[in-house]
């Protein structure tokens, strides 16, 4: 692997490769503030994910499905290789940040973990129906994923006892992952629309999601939602942190 630096590092297998690495950054960038798990989750990141691919100028046909035990395969696949593409120091999170890291804490801690258990942690919640979400498919091939996960299932937004609305009264729109390519063709949009359409039959009262307050200059920063894509569909800001809005309407409202 190539490190901003220009410095070639090399291994003969993947977790020699991340010793080499560490090795480097504590050698040559005393100044990264990072701890070893984040500096070996990036180098494994730089191994597995695919190349950045070029926007697509247009796509095709568009199939969104839930993560089911028949998908998840599918899921691993996405977030092992598209998801994080271009983005290595995001890609040891796999959807696990809004499960583990309780309100109030930093999510930046999500690299304290090693991918590999992040990436187990979130399959074993896919499995146990804890975590609940729906990939798109353009022409087939897994493109986004939307987490829409009950909020009594988040550590980062659970309110807990005495909460009204009651967490497992909400579902909660924690993230959308859209890969590079097909980025600006509405699959977060087509996934929401899949989220409310479903959630009578999920039994919730409310819909509630998290939008960033301060402005993302590219795609990829905006994977809480755009706030116009709430306010298009109803949702209503009912509280705000510094860091996001917690914006809310109800189940049955079309």
């Amino acid at each position: 692997m190539a490190c901003d630096c220009g410095t070639t590092i090399e291994g003969p297998d993947l977790d020699l490769l991340q010793d080499a690495f560490l090795v480097h950054v504590r050698a040559e960038h005393t100044d990264w503030p990072y701890p070893d798990v984040a500096v070996k989750n990036y180098a494994a990141a730089t191994q597995r994910l695919a190349p950045v691919e070029p926007r697509r100028e247009s796509i095709g046909d568009v199939e969104v499905h839930r993560v089911d035990e028949s998908r998840l395969d599918d899921w691993g696949a996405f977030f092992d290789r598209d998801a994080f593409a271009g983005k290595p120091e995001w890609a040891a999170c796999y959807c696990s940040e809004p499960h583990c890291f309780p309100k109030g804490g930093n999510p930046s801690d999500e690299v304290m973990r090693p991918w590999q258990e992040s990436r187990r942690i979130t399959l074993d919640l896919l499995r146990d129906g804890r975590s609940f979400g729906y990939l798109a498919y353009v022409d087939g091939r897994p493109a986004a994923w939307v987490n829409a996960s009950l909020r009594s299932e988040y550590a980062l937004y659970r309110e807990g006892e005495g909460a009204d609305p009651g967490d497992g009264d909400v579902i909660g729109v924690s993230c959308f992952i859209v890969a590079p390519p097909y980025r600006r063709h509405g699959l977060a949009d087509r996934l929401l629309e899949r989220v409310i359409a479903d959630a009578p039959a999920r039994g919730a009262a409310w819909i509630e999601a998290y939008p960033f307050v301060a402005e993302h200059d590219d795609d990829a920063g905006n994977f809480r939602g755009p706030r116009p894509m709430w306010d298009a569909r109803g949702f209503v800001e009912v509280a705000r942190t510094d860091r996001h809005a917690i914006v809310r309407r109800p189940v049955s409202e079309r």
